[in-house]
């Protein structure tokens, strides 16, 4: 077997293997509909420096009433965008009606302009791609628009939205992990607005504070109201 074979091997054998692993830790993950706060001292963030979590109302839900929220699913036309999509909605659909789950409803915002014969496979809400060149290059650009049409033409009577993208796999049900209007959301640890504090001041004033203030979240996964 030659070096290059070897390689190969190897490289696709760790990624099995991450692969695996990741999947096995997310199953036994635990939802808990809890805020951060400084008696968890064990945790990476004892509390959320932008809106302080009000700790005393973390216990006022009424737990017997569902807060049922909708999935909104970004995606292009593309083969590996479409296989992903297929997979996320058939996951969906084995957790949906689980005990403690709060999935609503599922929606793929389709970004491509046009049907595609996935339609009465998926519910999806076609959106018109942003005009050629506005993106400048940066084609990531066609979610947040396709976002904004879908939220002003669609009929969505949840009062909450999980922001997704088509490589989360859903692997348990899912809770509305949100709280009294305040949205929740997965800190990243490669988001690092230090790095980018040039850029971020322009939002971000001195006035408010430190930029590491700035939580290190992306637009997904999250769940907004």
């Amino acid at each position: 077997m030659g070096w290059g074979k070897m390689f190969f091997t190897v490289v696709i054998t760790f990624s099995a293997a991450l692969i695996t692993y990741n999947i096995l830790i997310s199953a036994n993950a635990s939802f808990k509909q809890e805020f951060p706060g400084p008696s968890s001292a064990k945790r990476l963030f004892s509390q959320d420096p932008i809106i302080k979590m009000p700790l005393e109302r973390s216990n006022n839900n009424n737990n017997n009433k569902k807060r049922l929220f909708h999935t909104a699913v970004t995606s292009s036309d593309s083969v590996y965008n479409t296989w992903q999509c297929r997979i996320m909605y058939y996951w969906f659909k084995k957790f949906k009606d689980e005990p403690n789950s709060e999935m609503g409803g599922f929606t793929r915002i389709l970004h491509s302009g046009k049907s595609d014969r996935f339609m009465d496979e998926i519910p999806t809400f076609v959106a018109q791609p942003l005009p050629s060149g506005m993106d400048q290059g940066y084609i990531v650009l066609n979610r947040p628009w396709a976002f904004v049409q879908w939220l002003q033409q669609a009929q969505n009577e949840k009062d909450y939205i999980l922001m997704s993208e088509p490589d989360h796999v859903i692997v348990k049900n899912i809770p509305n992990l949100s709280k009294d209007g305040l949205g929740a959301a997965f800190p990243f640890f490669y988001i690092e607005p230090k790095k980018y504090e040039s850029v971020l001041r322009k939002f971000f004033p001195q006035q408010n504070g430190p930029i590491t203030d700035i939580d290190p979240i992306g637009s997904s996964p999250v769940i907004v109201t």
